[in-house]
């Protein structure tokens, strides 16, 4: 799959990476945020179009409840975090999607909100799904205290006194969303309504955007909750601490099917990070400036993997390969000789025979942060809004289908469908929250009645083991007269067959599958760290960790802080 791409005039250009290997469960469980990632779209976005930050509203009590409103404002229009926060108990605290009550509740309004908007949302957002939002509202949220960090800084700041950066890194946040629903959620507006708003062409970059803005809210909350503890002696946050607190996140199933359900999105945000990384190993020489910061973030990430920390044994393991090929890593690279020609594709290839795939993917993060203006651009082809618009293309013949079948599923029909280990798990939809759900078929009766549409592998195998039994020279659409079932994996297929990396080439209802390598996927093209897996099907992660704040983020540090350059005393 070669690009047309060479920065050096040269004939030599490196393919990208083939999907068979890219679409592993394992591998795409083993992403880590890039220069790529929306978090980091956003804030270059921010920075080079100068949106203006302001806290319009601060009408917080003496118990820490009340109502607060930031604004960003762009040359064209303004977008607001409406926050309420909230006096709860910790009986009430809960990362479960089935709570009721939280520490605050957010929208991001599309403008600025008026006095009868505010009271409108208070009157909805606090108890979220139970209430509604009208289409002047783009994202609905909610999160939660990290209660023993959040009571210690509270205390440290009410008697004048910094935290102790140690113990701000055991957790890394002081809020956690458990939910930023979009898209249409409780009468929120759909994407399709502003997707063609220039702030939002990139995936998820309302969502982003929410998060960002909940950071600042939690800080003002945090040093609000001092000042009354102590308003004598309290003091705020030093912005070398404030920057190293990101925002919490707690995710479940809920997310894992969107990978699935939307392949074409899916190969647009593989395709891009592939294309960037074969554009930089096609560099025969590149710019002796990006070698030496491609260095200097090697050095930096030590401190990232260090402060990394998880009580789950799937991650542990994972964790301790990561060091000791990071190790190998940095003694590779002390001795490697940069001046050869097409060097970053030297080192690439030597880590993939070399280092495992947690260690080769944080290289290939790694690998693209000094490229930005090599890749950058790339971001625009991102999004997918035609989707669900692709039609079958009831004229191809059987023949033809068949061997594409046999060239993009080849993993799915070598299954053996039979055995049940390989049908052990189905996806379904919760009655209680509407939520996706994995049970055990064999297990969990009547389970597969209500089984969701989420094993591609499978329907594969069932359509290929019926179109067989067709002559070769019938179409699709003669086929599909017959087997209306399968129209849902026959478009499917045929997104595939010019989309390669919109599948994943792994078992989705096998007895083994980890669905937290799903999660992981798609929140580290969110821009996430240190994933915390908390079982097999959720995990914690942290968002903005080392960001600047609004107050402070310029052009110069919109990026350069993703490596920590060493730890703060």
């Amino acid at each position: 799959m070669p690009i047309l791409f060479d920065e050096n005039n040269s004939d030599y250009e490196v393919g990208l990476r083939p999907a068979e290997k890219v679409m592993r469960l394992s591998r795409l469980g083993s992403f880590h945020q890039s220069r790529l990632s929306f978090l980091r779209i956003l804030l270059r976005r921010i920075s080079a179009e100068r949106w203006v930050f302001k806290r319009s509203v601060f009408d917080i009590n003496v118990d820490c409840s009340g109502t607060a409103v930031y604004t960003y404002q762009l040359l064209n229009r303004a977008y607001s975090l409406v926050a309420f926060a909230h006096k709860i108990s910790d009986e009430d605290r809960s990362d479960r999607v089935i709570a009721t009550k939280w520490d605050a509740t957010f929208v991001l309004f599309d403008g600025i909100p008026s006095k009868m908007d505010i009271d409108r949302l208070r009157n909805n957002v606090p108890v979220q799904e139970a209430g509604r939002v009208s289409e002047k509202e783009i994202t609905l949220s909610r999160a939660n205290k990290s209660v023993r960090l959040w009571d210690y800084v509270v205390d440290c700041l009410s008697e004048g006194k910094q935290p102790d950066i140690q113990e701000i890194e055991k957790v890394g946040y002081l809020m956690r969303t458990t939910a930023v629903y979009g898209s249409g959620k409780f009468g929120a507006i759909d994407y399709k309504e502003i997707s063609d708003r220039s702030e939002f062409a990139a995936p998820f970059q309302a969502e982003m955007l929410t998060v960002y803005m909940i950071r600042a809210f939690v800080v003002d909350l945090l040093q609000h909750a001092a000042k009354i503890k102590n308003p004598s002696k309290f003091v705020n946050l030093e912005p070398r601490v404030s920057k190293m607190l990101g925002v919490g996140n707690s995710t479940g199933l809920g997310m894992a099917p969107f990978l699935i359900n939307h392949p074409q999105l899916l190969n647009n945000w593989i395709n891009a990070k592939e294309t960037a990384l074969a554009r930089i190993r096609s560099l025969k020489a590149p710019k002796q400036k990006c070698v030496d910061l491609f260095k200097n973030y090697i050095k930096r990430s030590n401190y990232l993997i260090e402060s990394w920390h998880s009580q789950h044994e799937l991650q542990i393991v994972k964790l301790n390969e990561l060091r000791r090929d990071k190790i190998t890593l940095d003694h590779h690279i002390g001795k490697f000789n940069f001046k050869r020609p097409y060097p970053f594709d030297a080192l690439y290839k030597w880590a993939e025979e070399t280092l495992g795939e947690e260690a080769q993917e944080l290289l290939v993060s790694i690998i693209l942060e000094p490229f930005g203006y090599l890749i950058d651009n790339l971001s625009s082809e991102m999004s997918e809004n035609n989707q669900f618009k692709n039609k079958i293309n009831g004229s191809m013949l059987i023949s033809d289908f068949l061997n594409k079948t046999e060239q993009h599923y080849d993993f799915a029909l070598k299954i053996n469908w039979n055995n049940s280990e390989n049908n052990q798990l189905a996806w379904y939809i919760s009655e209680e929250k509407l939520e996706p759900r994995l049970g055990d078929r064999y297990k969990e009766n009547g389970i597969g009645s209500y089984e969701q549409p989420l094993q591609p592998g499978r329907d594969v195998a069932k359509m290929y083991a019926d179109l067989l039994k067709w002559q070769r020279n019938k179409s699709i659409a003669e086929f599909l007269m017959k087997h209306p079932e399968h129209r849902h994996i026959i478009r499917r297929c045929q997104i595939v067959f010019t989309s390669p990396y919109a599948e994943i080439k792994d078992n989705t209802i096998s007895r083994d599958v980890i669905p937290i390598d799903l999660l992981r996927a798609k929140l580290s093209f969110f821009g996430a760290f240190h994933f915390d897996p908390r079982s097999d099907r959720w995990v914690r992660i942290n968002m903005f960790k080392g960001a600047p704040m609004p107050e402070t983020l310029n052009e110069e540090n919109c990026d350069d802080w993703t490596y920590p350059e060493q730890k703060s005393n």
